[in-house]
């Protein structure tokens, strides 16, 4: 926030009493006072807050002696004020990592109190998806096949998202049980680019509960300037260092921390087909319902950021369970953001990259000795292997309503598809808006394309007859699969969100003998 002055002298005086005031402080905010069970720690827990209400009312006192003085002049723009070389700022969500850069104009710096930090929150969602496909044409039909006539499908998921501060400077602990339950087209199979992201959440028709998240979450300050956090789902409202390193330990998913994008990153509020929601081609470690045990550490600078995770694999291919040999299987990866403002508007790239040893089987050795039935059987030939892989993400704000966004993503090809989606290389671009411009400014118009890529290896083993856990038509006529997404997400009423949706998937499976399909999807979301 900024603090303007419009007369010099009492400006001095007032920052002469700012100064002093925070100085003797020495900004202890209420996670780092020291315990009251000490009577010395009690007395100068009472200074302290003394002190803080002098400062408060030191600026509610300026505030009235400026307001007489300059009435009936405008405000002229400033520096961003500091405190005891604090910058307080405003963030947006914790995806809007960007914002962190930025100083929103108002005319008083906060100054952080108790009432500023939570201990403890609670948010909830619940989402559900609906979704049609018409009767397409398909020369053939096989076992993982997208079936050409089947009835709609719907998928229920719901979570609650709860935040614990600890009692020590920068911990937080959070706790996410979830619920989900529904059917995805053909069992889930047929569409590498599968339309529906929420699905990977449900287990089976009937609603399950499970814990989706439970994790530990330190954030050691750098010093410097400070934002200022909002409360949301797993972030608990309060001040940050800008400069600081974050490290996760627990049960989460590794998307939560690594491939984000402002624009298309969850399918609950989002794109819901695969490849616009994420880096397909990052087969990334998880169990069957999107997560994993792991730690990541992140160290954050006011314009970018570097990330680290390391991740348990699956004991299966789209395993339920994690497999319990981590010295072998493990997924790592890295990425590299950085952010800037361009015309005043923040854009953002991330650079990852990653390696995956799981348990897996290789196309080539499984051409080369097929099973019984002389069908390729990817099944026979695991052993601990590695695949690699790049990507690249990006987004620019337009303007404050327009952003457009993409990504592209590469792995090696050369092992089976383990945990997400039997994609070897992707690229995707979109744009979003808001519906500012129609007096609907918390409404959102969505537009992206997608294609999707096999390596030479993949290709043949399909064509031979082999399967996947996602694709497998026993034949292929190789075409890359292309997606084409539109939506429109209307706030009906607070928290409440319905979203019209259209998909086009040109080759299914990457098959030109099938398709195409054309999908008609509704979305009801609702969150606190």
């Amino acid at each position: 926030m900024r603090l303007f002055f419009a007369i010099a002298g009492q400006s001095i005086i007032v920052m002469v009493v700012l100064s002093s005031t925070l100085i003797a402080a020495g900004a202890t905010s209420p996670a780092t006072q020291p315990s009251p069970t000490e009577p010395a720690a009690s007395a100068r827990r009472a200074a302290l807050i003394e002190r803080r209400n002098a400062l408060r009312d030191a600026l509610n006192a300026a505030e009235a002696e400026l307001k007489e003085t300059t009435e009936g002049s405008a405000t002229q723009p400033g520096t961003p004020s500091q405190i005891q070389g604090t910058l307080l700022t405003p963030t947006t969500r914790a995806s809007d990592t960007y914002s962190t850069t930025e100083v929103a104009a108002s005319p008083v710096t906060p100054v952080p109190a108790a009432s500023d930090t939570e201990w403890f929150n609670v948010h909830a969602q619940a989402t559900s998806i609906t979704q049609w496909h018409n009767d397409f044409p398909a020369s053939y039909t096989g076992p993982n096949s997208l079936l050409p006539e089947e009835s709609a499908k719907t998928s229920v998921t719901a979570t609650l998202f709860m935040g614990l501060r600890m009692p020590w400077e920068g911990g937080a602990f959070y706790f996410d049980p979830e619920i989900g339950g529904g059917e995805g087209f053909s069992n889930v199979q047929g569409i590498a680019s599968f339309p529906n992201g929420d699905i990977s959440h449900v287990g089976a028709p009937q609603p399950e509960p499970y814990v989706a998240r439970a994790y530990l979450q330190q954030v050691f300050g750098l010093g410097g300037d400070q934002e200022k956090v909002e409360s949301d789902q797993n972030q608990l409202a309060g001040y940050q260092d800008v400069k600081r390193i974050t490290v996760w330990l627990g049960k989460f998913a590794a998307t939560d921390f690594f491939d984000n994008n402002t624009y298309s990153h969850d399918p609950r509020t989002q794109f819901m087909n695969e490849s616009l929601m994420d880096d397909t081609a990052w087969d990334y470690p998880a169990d069957t319902r999107g997560y994993t045990i792991g730690g990541a550490i992140e160290l954050n600078e006011p314009s970018w950021a570097i990330r680290y995770g390391v991740f348990q694999e699956p004991h299966t291919a789209n395993g339920g369970t994690l497999d319990p040999h981590v010295l072998k299987a493990l997924g790592q990866a890295v990425e590299f953001e950085n952010r800037w403002n361009f015309q005043d508007q923040p854009g953002v790239v991330r650079l990852m990259a990653y390696a995956n040893v799981a348990h897996m089987g290789n196309y080539r050795q499984a051409l080369a000795s097929p099973g019984p039935n002389g069908i390729p059987d990817i099944t026979l030939s695991r052993t601990y292997s590695c695949k690699y892989g790049f990507s690249i993400s990006a987004e620019q704000a337009i303007t404050s309503d327009l952003g457009i966004w993409g990504r592209a993503g590469w792995n090696n090809g050369q092992t089976e598809t383990w945990a997400f989606t039997e994609v070897d290389d992707m690229e995707s671009l979109g744009i979003s808006l808001k519906g500012t411009r129609w007096s609907r400014p918390d409404d959102v118009f969505g537009l992206a394309a997608a294609i999707a890529g096999l390596s030479d290896a993949h290709k043949d083993y399909l064509a031979a007859g082999g399967l996947g856990f996602i694709i497998g038509d026993g034949k292929l006529s190789y075409a890359p699969e292309e997606v084409l997404e539109t939506y429109y997400d209307c706030k009906i009423a607070d928290g409440v969100f319905i979203t019209p949706d259209f998909q086009f998937v040109e080759h299914p499976a990457y098959n030109s003998a099938r398709g195409p399909v054309e999908i008609l999807g509704l979305r009801v979301h609702l969150e606190r």
